[in-house]
């Protein structure tokens, strides 16, 4: 493992952030990296449209999930030019959304939200009641927000020097702690999607937030599976599979003194890695210092080992698997990464075809136990 050394650890407190308002009234917060201070000032002076309405979310009584409708969406910025980028400071007579000269790191509330931008509570489908939410769209409450790792176009979060990638740490634990505050929220899901290959839309380093007015499918089902095993054998499930990981040891690819990493033994990906805290705890916001400290440091050196298995940047989704906020499921669930590529070989990705899209049968055409191997040997 690679730790920072003792300039880099430092004594200075930890990032601070200062919140501001955009033109059209979205909420900016703004992180300063640590021993600086964030943004102070920001007058955003762009003659912006007022800001869409709701989107709406639909009952699936067959699945018994949520889906969201956002058309709106359609409208939204697609890969522009360097000079015209969104997420790049406001200099030299451009204006971009974050109407400042310079920044360490910003999150701030996306202007084709998915989800929001108003809060509240939606009905709870129940047995018989489900129907009544057939025809009947509700609100898509919740709220969306891009989180802009660096003022520099080029690069991406294993670029980082450690000090802003620290950073970042601190905003994803900020903005969880508040945002699982907010009326009606369930569920909060910071992730970053990396590549043209996996659709993003903006090529800035950059990663965005969710919060659910529902606690989303799959997070519902790690939280099911948790809350019975806790139950059934006292033990959180999680904690077993780490435990169970290290012992094995085939498919470890980092081990520090508050974090793993490991390629799951069933792992439905080609590239598909874990990276897990050895202590329980329900989300970002919950990890002391020293863990976030060494997060900063094992989250990028992962990254990193991700970019060296080829010649060119691999296409990643890095999702963080938190629990929902109800008290049950942070008893009994687990923080932790899901770092998945379909890259599967130099020139070859992996599609989801019949048995992986319609029926959720997913057929690994790489074993864990090679994948982890490859990880291993990709440290400087």
């Amino acid at each position: 493992m690679t730790s920072p050394g003792p300039a880099e650890r430092g004594t200075a407190p930890l990032a601070v952030h200062r919140t501001h308002r955009l033109a059209d009234g979205r909420e900016a917060v703004f992180f300063g990296d640590r021993g600086t201070a964030p943004v102070e000032q920001l007058v955003d002076r762009r003659p912006l449209d007022a800001r869409s309405g709701h989107g709406e979310v639909r009952f699936d009584r067959l699945t018994g999930e949520w889906v969201a409708v956002a058309a709106h969406r359609q409208a939204r910025t697609h890969l522009p030019p360097a000079d015209r980028c969104p997420l790049c400071p406001s200099v030299g007579g451009r204006e971009s959304e974050i109407p400042a000269a310079d920044f360490d790191v910003v999150v701030f509330e996306n202007r084709f939200p998915s989800l929001g931008p108003g809060l509240g509570v939606l009905p709870v489908p129940d047995g018989a009641g489900e129907r009544e939410l057939w025809g009947s769209p509700s609100a898509a409450y919740g709220r969306c927000e891009v989180v802009v790792f660096t003022p520099e176009h080029q690069g991406s979060f294993a670029s980082l020097p450690f000090e802003r990638a620290r950073t970042v740490v601190e905003a994803w634990a900020q903005r969880t702690e508040a945002l699982s505050a907010l009326e009606g929220i369930r569920h909060v899901f910071p992730f970053e999607n990396r590549g043209e290959q996996i659709g993003v839309t903006l090529h800035h380093p950059h990663g965005q937030i969710y919060a659910y007015p529902y606690p989303a499918p799959h997070a519902a089902r790690l939280a099911a599976r948790s809350r019975a095993h806790l139950a059934d054998t006292g033990r959180a499930l999680m904690g077993e599979l780490l435990a169970d990981e290290a012992a094995a040891g085939d498919r470890m690819v980092v081990e520090g003194e508050h974090f793993s990493a490991f390629v799951p033994y069933a792992a439905r990906w080609p590239l598909e890695v874990h990276l897990v805290p050895h202590r329980q705890v329900p989300d970002l916001a919950a990890l002391d210092g020293a863990e976030r400290e060494e997060l900063a440091v094992l989250y990028r050196e992962l990254v990193q080992r991700v970019d060296r298995l080829y010649a060119t940047p691999t296409p990643y989704i890095a999702a963080w698997h938190q629990t929902p906020v109800t008290a049950a499921d942070r008893e009994a669930g687990w923080l932790h990464l899901q770092l998945t590529s379909p890259r599967r070989a130099e020139d070859k990705l992996k599609f989801l075809a019949g048995s992986e899209a319609a029926m959720g049968a997913f057929v690994n055409d790489v074993s864990a136990e090679q994948t982890a191997a490859r990880l291993r040997e990709a440290a400087r």
